[in-house]
């Protein structure tokens, strides 16, 4: 059984306990976004990245207890059983000063001979960075997604290099072998010299043996580990990146993030294996030469003829591989909608259109593909054809330079096989020269992502708001919506009180389901402010502020799994009670109590098995279940019938009380909930008063009102 302080974990109560003594702010619902435990808690690992983004340093590892003083304060100290505490420092007794979640706020004090048997000797050590500018949105970032990860793994391919030297070095004997039977063994047939040499080859093979599978261990290490790294990376990307940043559709970006897949398989196949090897190109023919003399001059020549028809293609291999990836996102899109939107493509017998598509972006792709193929096997004929070509030269030279006594017939036999050897790596060189392009291209579109402007940039410091009464303002607010160039807001300003109801009415494209996204800092205005309890909402962690402002928007989107999880997907270890509470409030149980498996029951992707109604139900318990202080509904009724709808606004009245509540609708029914109307026309607030200033307007349309709120 794990202790919490609260409803989180010691580590996560530590980590805010550090933050607090750093001067560094961290919230709550930050926590919450960064947990990737199987638990849904806090590993260590996020903790670390949690604090760099914070603007600390950390440090992690091995620490002995007597080793603390007061430098090193503060640092979690992690215990057995899931435990951690907070090192302070020390007393005058030389005792340790702790901050035990478990025991409360305070720092106590523990003798060392009594804290060593529960400490694992493990610890996490803080520093402030000093970055001067740590706490704006252009802090910089520690490391790059994508060097950084291979820097931390610089030693295991240090290793890859060394095992590939070693190993290369080691299939020199083979050649050296059988020049030296040749030249010494044969002749004076020396028995007793060749067992020697025998035994000495095959040890050097078994070593070489080992050295190409650690090698391959490394490879694979090395590369676990990055993918873990850049994966985790990258999808934590597309989760914070800003709306407006976002790729053209879903199709689009998914096929981005599938080029991963790419970049990952150069670093982790035989790929970077050949990379490794053409260095020692030059070794070989060095041993050549110090054995077979002018023969060296053989595979001297047909290196460079192999690496120049092979970086010759490459300009054109590089446009291939980005049109193909383009297609490649075409394609992935038409996928896309075309799962997604199914049944509107049958229904509307759009399906002979998404065909057309889909077969053009198969086309296109490969006609690219098949032009790419062809360019690469052309360089890989001619490296094919060269390295043969080399082999009977050599032997052809070779045969004059033994009859003028200048070399051997061991050496020419060795020399041959160095060859062959030195040429080996180049025949790979085409493909590995287009997986090169390949992962070039994925690396220039996966890191233009990476660096889409992001809602929690490093470094960047938010104000807590833990407790949020629910004052709403709009001060002038413009804003315009990416790729257009007309303003949707145009100088909207209103203020809601806190425990206000209000509705937001208005024509369709009017701008009232804008106000939801800003509200909910999805935007930001281009012009003006948006306001909660007097602080501009920017300042607000996004996380802290939607967890203080339930929403439902527009278009209902549920996940895969049972109804209890999509109503519990954004909290933090909701109990039974929340589910159930929020269920009943919303309506959800009027359908989950006639199914076998009540809030158990799945549900397939974007809710599919549940009525539109239900679907709105389900959203709607979402948005109540952590009782937040501001609610946004947005349509929250419109596919309800008048009497599932009717219930749902009684029971949604009593329970919000006391709640700040946004409600953007066309429906007459929902003003019940309100006691104001603001009234948008053409992105600027054309009424705003009293619920019966909309009466006035249905009996004046053509009348502009501007009544203060009672």
């Amino acid at each position: 059984m794990k202790i919490t302080h609260g409803s989180i974990t010691p580590l996560e109560s530590c980590l805010l306990n550090v933050a607090a003594t750093l001067e560094r702010t961290l919230t709550i619902s930050t926590l919450s976004a960064a947990r990737s435990g199987e638990a849904d808690d806090l590993t260590v690992r996020d903790a670390i990245t949690l604090a760099q983004n914070a603007g600390m340093q950390v440090g992690f590892g091995a620490q002995k207890i007597n080793a603390f003083d007061a430098t090193l304060a503060p640092a979690i100290l992690l215990l057995s059983d899931d435990r951690a505490v907070v090192y302070h420092g020390r007393s005058q007794s030389g005792d340790l000063l702790l901050f035990d979640p478990a025991l409360g706020d305070g720092v106590g004090e523990i003798s060392e001979g009594d804290f060593q048997e529960a400490y694992t000797g493990y610890a996490l050590l803080f520093r402030r960075s000093h970055d001067d500018e740590v706490g704006t949105s252009d802090a910089r970032h520690e490391g790059h997604w994508f060097w950084s990860a291979l820097a931390v793994n610089r030693w295991s391919y240090f290793q890859v290099a060394l095992a590939a030297a070693m190993a290369n070095i080691l299939g020199l004997t083979t050649s050296v072998f059988i020049m030296i039977v040749y030249d010494r063994v044969l002749p004076n047939e020396a028995t007793e010299s060749l067992l020697a040499l025998t035994f000495g080859v095959c040890l050097a093979l078994i070593f070489d043996f080992a050295l190409k599978l650690l090698r391959a261990g490394f490879i694979d290490r090395a590369g676990q580990q990055a993918d873990m790294f850049m994966g985790r990376s990258i999808f934590d990307q597309m989760l914070n990146i800003r709306m407006t940043a976002r790729p053209g559709s879903v199709g689009e970006m998914a096929s981005t993030i599938r080029e991963f897949e790419t970049l990952r398989e150069f670093f982790t196949s035989a790929t970077l294996v050949a990379v490794v090897d053409l260095p020692f190109i030059a070794v070989f023919i060095l041993t050549i030469y110090l054995v077979g003399g002018p023969l060296a001059l053989v595979p001297a020549l047909a290196v460079p003829v192999v690496l120049l028809s092979g970086l010759a293609v490459q300009p054109m291999l590089s446009r291939l591989a980005e049109n193909s990836f383009a297609d490649g996102q075409s394609k992935q899109s038409v996928l896309v909608e075309t799962a997604t939107g199914l049944e509107t493509i049958k229904t509307t017998a759009a399906g002979r259109k998404m065909r057309t598509r889909w077969e053009n972006a198969i086309v296109r792709q490969s006609e690219h593909g098949a032009r790419s193929r062809a360019i690469t096997q052309f360089a890989l004929n001619l490296t094919g054809l060269t390295q043969q070509a080399a082999q009977v030269l050599i032997v052809f030279y070779g045969v004059f330079l033994i009859a003028d006594g200048q070399t051997s017939m061991g050496a020419l036999v060795a020399s041959v096989m160095l060859t062959g050897r030195a040429l080996a790596p180049l025949g790979q060189l085409a493909q590995t020269l287009t997986r090169i392009n390949h992962a070039r291209s994925a690396f220039r579109n996966l890191d233009k992502l990476m660096q889409a402007d992001n809602e929690r940039p490093q470094g960047r410091s938010w104000v807590s708001r833990p407790e949020i009464s629910g004052r709403i303002a709009f001060n002038n607010v413009y804003f315009t919506y990416p790729e257009q160039t007309d303003d949707t807001l145009k100088g909207v300003s209103f203020t809601i009180e806190p425990g206000e109801k209000v509705a937001i009415l208005g024509q369709i494209g009017s701008g009232k389901s804008t106000i939801a996204r800003l509200l909910l800092g999805l935007y930001q205005p281009r012009v003006g402010s948006v306001m909660l309890d007097g602080l501009d909402i920017r300042q607000i962690d996004p996380g802290e502020l939607r967890h203080n402002v339930g929403s439902i928007l527009q278009d209902i989107w549920l996940f895969s799994g049972s109804i209890r999880d999509n109503i519990a997907s954004g909290m933090m270890r909701p109990h039974d009670s929340d589910v159930i509470r929020a269920g009943q409030v919303a309506g959800v149980e009027d359908f989950t109590a006639k199914h076998p498996l009540g809030y158990d029951q799945q549900i397939a992707e974007r809710g599919e098995g549940l009525s539109g109604g239900q679907r709105q139900s389900v959203a709607l318990a979402r948005a109540l279940i952590g009782r937040p202080p501001v609610l946004v509904l947005d349509e929250p009724t419109s596919a309800m019938d008048i009497k599932s709808e009717a219930e749902t606004i009684k029971r949604l009245k009593s329970a919000t009380q006391h709640t700040t509540m946004v409600i953007v609708t066309h429906r007459t029914s929902l003003l019940e909930l309100v006691d104001r109307v603001i009234v948008i026309e053409d992105g600027k607030v054309g009424m705003d008063g009293p619920k019966g200033v909309l009466e006035q307007h249905v009996r004046n349309p053509g009348r502009h009102l501007n009544v203060a709120a009672s």
